[in-house]
């Protein structure tokens, strides 16, 4: 196609012939996504739409990213039962756009974990790597349990380490930290940032974050929760408690580390 050529998606995002110009909240009222590639195709909007000014923009970044290398990983045969990682990473991601959903909303009924990401938005002063850690946290930590649990509800089985969907999840590490790491030098060094007198508290801020360590108390919590699902109020307390304490973990992401940060 020639240069000329323009997709409807960008005709209607730019509001050409009286369409409706994209937003956040009409990006993810088109939710829930029903494949990897409706996962990817939202992200991408999202991507498009934010300003470099929007903290959101840069978790987004790194998720698009990650999804993309997941959409390759399925492809190349990577793993056992690729139907069921696919599931998962959907199912995933939509608990993701429900946050947004709500964020865009009124802030106060997103859920605790991402209530600290979506009120620094527009603050200058972080630095791009904090909003991607801080998106990672509130995601991994709060929404990945609730979605092996759904998923095994959906599905059959249970989320124990014995099951064989588990060698699976354990191999999505392996991609996960490969991208980070990209994604990290991306926000760190190059066209994308400079590091400058605050990398030092910076690298403490990034040091505290371990994807492995995150995903690993992630099933341990999704465990909780499915042995907890006859006692609906203990695991509705449970997931609260988690999706607070994942708040606070956020905040400390989110901290200043040197005046007018790295973004």
């Amino acid at each position: 196609m020639g240069q000329g050529w323009v997709s409807i998606a960008h005709w209607r995002r730019a509001g050409y012939g009286g369409g409706m110009v994209d937003t956040l909240a009409n990006i993810v009222a088109r939710r829930p996504a029903t494949s990897v590639a409706g996962v990817l195709e939202m992200l991408t909007d999202i991507d498009q739409l934010l300003p470099d000014t929007d903290g959101l923009k840069w978790f987004n970044h790194l998720y698009l990213a990650v999804t993309t290398a997941m959409r390759d990983a399925i492809a190349a045969g990577t793993f056992n039962d690729a139907v069921w990682i696919g599931q998962l990473d959907v199912g995933f991601a939509n608990l993701y756009f429900n946050a947004l959903a709500l964020g865009e909303a009124n802030l106060a009924t997103a859920p605790a974990a991402w209530r600290p990401l979506l009120a620094a938005r527009p603050d200058p002063g972080l630095a791009r790597i904090q909003f991607a850690l801080a998106g990672m946290n509130a995601h991994i930590n709060r929404d990945l349990p609730v979605a092996i649990v759904q998923i095994y509800e959906a599905t059959g089985g249970a989320p124990v380490r014995t099951d064989a969907h588990y060698a699976d999840y354990e191999t999505v590490n392996g991609i996960l930290e490969t991208v980070e790491t990209r994604v990290k030098q991306e926000f760190t060094t190059g066209i994308l940032g400079a590091v400058d007198a605050v990398a030092g508290p910076l690298d403490d801020v990034v040091a505290m974050w371990s994807v492995r360590a995150a995903r690993d108390a992630a099933w341990t919590h999704a465990e909780l929760l499915w042995n907890l699902r006859a006692l609906p109020e203990l695991q509705t307390d449970f997931l609260g408690t988690l999706d607070e304490f994942t708040g606070f973990a956020g905040r400390g992401l989110l901290a200043h580390v040197g005046a007018g940060g790295l973004g």
